[in-house]
């Protein structure tokens, strides 16, 4: 052991025994920031905003999801619940002339390979296919080519629609999108697969099957850094350089054997249980900067490491991330244990009270039936905050703006 790790392990023990001594204490409270989160995490939607669904042939809904029901667990379900969200909400409207929104309700990641990842490759033309159908029987596509629609593109890298970064910056956001409002996981600064103005959430997580592994809150915190997941993705990264841009396996090859770090390949069953008895949870990108363990950190009041370099967070207006959060660059890997153990006492215990906070929970939830305050309410106020639209919204008699040749060669194939 370095003299170096030396000088620290004793300082990060003491501080994680002193984070399981007070875990009482910070369990008693919570905390709010006056005038900031705690203001908008309470807007309610009702009555700002009107959505029309679109009813479009079960092809692209109903008959894919009644095809795998595993659409219904994997993270990016959340374009299945918003629709079902959408029809029972006091905010849809029967009248498409009052709409301020319209939706379309198409699950292009509902199409799986065996091993459970979505199609890629079919759902551009999914997209292509059910905007082409609005266009010809409603006239309200046609009016403003999308910019006053959104849509829901829960990919790992949003409407570029490829889970590899250089191939999805290489496609583009598609281009039949590119008015519109994306509501997607995807977030990260300066990047191509993010278009301008998109409404940025959580990935799903099963709310019911995480409140079953809730623990005491009086429960010691006695884990200092946790982790679980993939270092390396051998199978579509050989060369292992790529893949979460080297972050991952940076920690590996750094805090393997750390005692501080209990960080592992391994899923136990006890996986949520043991991020609710851990002070930090590592939250690295994979091949895109989200994954679901920011949810779950959240959930669980275990403060998030996020390691993404210029990441858009969920809702990041509502929810005050650089408060709740630890954020480490990706070339700062190597330095994990000198800056977790750098946090000074009083920081970590409000990170902890803010987490406690329930509205920080529900935010990152979608819950059925839905709840006051969760993500599908946030989504809608991300929607109502855009309004009014601009005059520049509507488009002039026999104005176009779209290209509908535009775009991969094969995405234009029928679908």
């Amino acid at each position: 052991m370095g003299t170096g790790m030396a000088r620290a392990l004793p300082l990060a023990l003491a501080l994680l025994l002193a984070c399981s001594d007070v875990a009482v204490v910070a369990a008693q409270g919570t905390e709010r920031i006056q005038g900031s989160a705690g203001d908008v995490l309470e807007d309610d939607p009702v009555g700002r905003l009107k959505v029309y669904v679109y009813e479009l042939p079960p092809k692209y809904n109903k008959n894919i999801l009644a095809k795998d029901s595993r659409c219904l667990k994997h993270m990016f379900a959340t374009e299945i619940f918003i629709h079902r969200f959408l029809l029972s909400s006091a905010v849809r409207t029967l009248n498409p002339e009052e709409a301020d929104w319209f939706y379309t309700p198409v699950y292009t990641t509902c199409d799986l390979t065996p091993w459970g990842h979505p199609l890629t490759t079919k759902s551009p033309r999914m997209m292509r296919s059910a905007i082409q159908y609005i266009s010809k029987r409603w006239p309200y596509w046609n009016r403003t080519e999308g910019a006053d629609h959104f849509f829901v593109t829960p990919h790992d890298f949003g409407a570029c629609f490829y889970f590899q970064e250089a191939k999805a910056i290489e496609r583009g956001v598609l281009p039949v999108l590119r008015r519109a409002t994306l509501v997607q996981t995807f977030g990260q600064k300066h990047h191509v697969c993010l278009k301008e103005g998109s409404i940025t959430i959580p990935p799903y997580t099963p709310p019911h099957k995480m409140r079953t592994h809730f623990v005491p809150p009086e429960t010691p915190r006695s884990i200092f850094v946790y982790f679980r997941g993939l270092f390396y993705d051998t199978s579509n990264d050989p060369e292992g350089g790529y893949y979460a841009r080297g972050a991952r396996a940076s920690v590996w090859e750094n805090f393997k054997n750390n005692p501080m770090f209990d960080i592992s390949t391994d899923h136990p069953p006890t996986y949520y249980e043991d991020m609710q008895r851990s002070v930090f949870c590592l939250c690295p990108l994979g091949w895109a900067p989200w994954s679901p363990r920011l949810v779950e950190a959240v959930v669980f009041g275990c403060i998030p490491v996020i390691i993404a370099d210029d990441i858009v967070l969920p809702f990041a207006d509502a929810i005050p991330w650089e408060e709740i959060g630890v954020f480490v660059a990706e070339d700062d890997v190597t330095k994990l244990d000198t800056i977790l153990t750098s946090i000074p006492m009083e920081e970590i215990l409000r990170k902890q009270r803010l987490l406690a906070n329930p509205s920080m929970k529900q935010a990152m939830l979608f819950p059925q039936p839905a709840e006051p305050r969760d993500a599908f309410h946030q989504i809608l106020n991300g929607l109502a905050r855009k309004l009014p639209h601009g005059k520049g919204v509507f488009l002039k008699p026999g104005q176009k703006v779209l290209n509908w040749t535009e775009g991969d060669p094969a995405d234009l194939k029928p679908w």
